[in-house]
């Protein structure tokens, strides 16, 4: 298990099945604040649910496997972060994340993901990071605009959101030749 330190209070844990309980719990108590810009919020209904998403994470198989984050502060649960749609040929991958409500706007967020990059470029030695934020989203934007990343442009209708609402979504990049 991979554990990354930020700081003595806040470390990026490698996710294990047992952070299942933890991670519903947050999203049934932050529904309508997560489920604003957060997709699966609307389909996580049941423990069962969360349990899945995480056993497909941690038992999947070891071509698809992507590294997966809780964000712990000071030993409890307040986020997640990880890589998506990770293609090793062509050497890129994406960063999805997402923060407790009573977490937010602390930089907790801005230094896993740049944390994650550093990961990515080092460890991992990939070549390009991507981040999608829906355009409305203004908290999740101001991170990957912090920490250098380029915007690419508009996908438009990009992700359905709850209630059957389609957002388009601002494409971020940062390449590993790119400035700090």
């Amino acid at each position: 298990m991979i554990s990354l330190e930020l700081n003595s209070d806040i470390k990026l844990k490698q996710l294990e099945a047992s952070d299942a309980l933890d991670i519903f719990k947050t999203i049934d108590y932050q529904r309508a604040y997560l489920g604003k810009w957060l997709p699966f919020v609307e389909h996580t209904k049941q423990l069962y649910d969360t349990e899945q998403f995480v056993d497909s994470i941690v038992n999947a198989p070891k071509e698809q496997f992507e590294y997966v984050f809780t964000i712990q502060k000071q030993g409890g649960f307040i986020g997640l972060i990880g890589f998506k749609d990770t293609d090793l040929l062509n050497q890129k991958t994406e960063i999805g994340y997402w923060l407790s409500e009573t977490q937010q706007k602390q930089g907790i967020m801005t230094r896993s993901v740049c944390k994650l990059c550093d990961f990515v470029f080092q460890k991992l030695e990939l070549n390009r990071i991507q981040i999608k934020c829906a355009v409305g989203n203004l908290p999740s934007k101001k991170i990957p605009k912090t920490l250098g990343f380029k915007l690419e442009g508009i996908q438009r209708d990009g992700e359905r959101l709850t209630g059957n609402v389609f957002a388009d979504l601002e494409i971020y990049s940062k390449l590993k030749s790119d400035k700090p």
